[in-house]
């Protein structure tokens, strides 16, 4: 069974920077796409940035330069990294796997029907 648990989050001005992570665990498929979406107040869930099995990234528009997401294998770990915020950015975070065959699905609001996720962790940016 899959399991993902993040970490990191919390409050920062804007320009800050902010790390997220999340642990997962059941991921025994050699086939998957990894990602982060987010969701603010009032407003539908959005896409931030995918990563597949051989390490091609996706970004949104809005975050490209801003924002990296990254893996380390040997931790089972995703991360996002995120640098020069801006209020805008502030959402609850959630990260989110699953098995994808094709790997070119991997990215933008495909990231929103990954089958598991995370428990979601609040980023506020203050101007």
């Amino acid at each position: 069974q899959v399991q993902l648990v993040q970490s990191g989050g919390g409050s920062v001005q804007a320009g800050g920077s902010l790390r997220l992570s999340c642990a997962a665990s059941g991921i025994t498929y050699d086939n998957y796409c990894m990602g982060w979406f987010r969701q603010a107040p009032g407003k539908e869930r959005e896409g931030v940035a995918s990563i597949d099995s051989d390490g091609s990234t996706n970004y949104a528009d809005s975050m490209k330069g801003r924002f990296t997401i990254s893996q380390d294998n040997a931790k089972n770990t995703l991360y996002l990294q995120m640098t020069s915020l801006k209020p805008e950015d502030t959402a609850m975070y959630y990260c989110a796997a699953d098995y994808l065959p094709d790997r070119r699905y991997c990215g933008g609001s495909n990231v929103l029907v990954l089958g598991y996720r995370g428990q979601g962790t609040q980023v506020t940016v203050s101007s």
